[in-house]
């Protein structure tokens, strides 16, 4: 059984991720929080986990200065929501059953100096995730979970040309 490999010219391919080959290095400025609702902790902890995530499965250098590309952006939206009501056995009112973490980045990604325009995007990412009980106790596991899944959108926009 023989294995065949397709090089294609241009193009450099890490973990399935597609990178210009004239791109080097990326400027990551720091999402700052917009939404209604502040968490104080979410910006830093967004804008570190997208670096992380840049520098862990790309070749790119990230620069604090100007970078061939760059990509910013901001938390518009964070919200709780119930899903479903509960019923209370006396005349309390009902209660969550189960609710809603919701987080929306605006996300704009330029690469000035790549050939293919094609891949600058200026988007929203939303994701949800449900949870019951207490949100003080699960909030800051859901935020690293949404997190993570805002970010995969990301970075599968920016550098796997869907």
């Amino acid at each position: 059984m023989g294995c065949l490999i397709f090089l294609s010219p241009g193009c450099y391919t890490l973990k399935s991720t597609s990178i210009p080959e004239e791109l080097k290095t990326i400027n990551v400025g720091f999402f700052e929080n917009n939404a209604t609702l502040v968490v104080p902790t979410l910006s830093q902890q967004f804008t570190e986990a997208l670096k992380d995530r840049i520098r862990s499965t790309t070749r790119l250098s990230i620069v604090a200065g100007e970078g061939q590309a760059r990509m910013t952006g901001a938390i518009t939206d964070y919200h709780i929501a119930p899903v479903s009501i509960q019923a209370t056995n006396n005349n309390a009112p009902p209660i969550a059953g189960a609710s809603v973490l919701s987080i929306t980045v605006q996300v704009k990604f330029v690469c000035d100096e790549c050939k293919d325009k094609k891949i600058n995007f200026d988007q929203s990412f939303t994701k949800t995730m449900n949870y019951a009980g207490d949100i003080n106790s699960q909030e800051q596991a859901l935020i690293v979970a949404i997190n993570k899944q805002l970010i995969d959108d990301i970075f599968n926009k920016a550098f796997n040309n869907w």
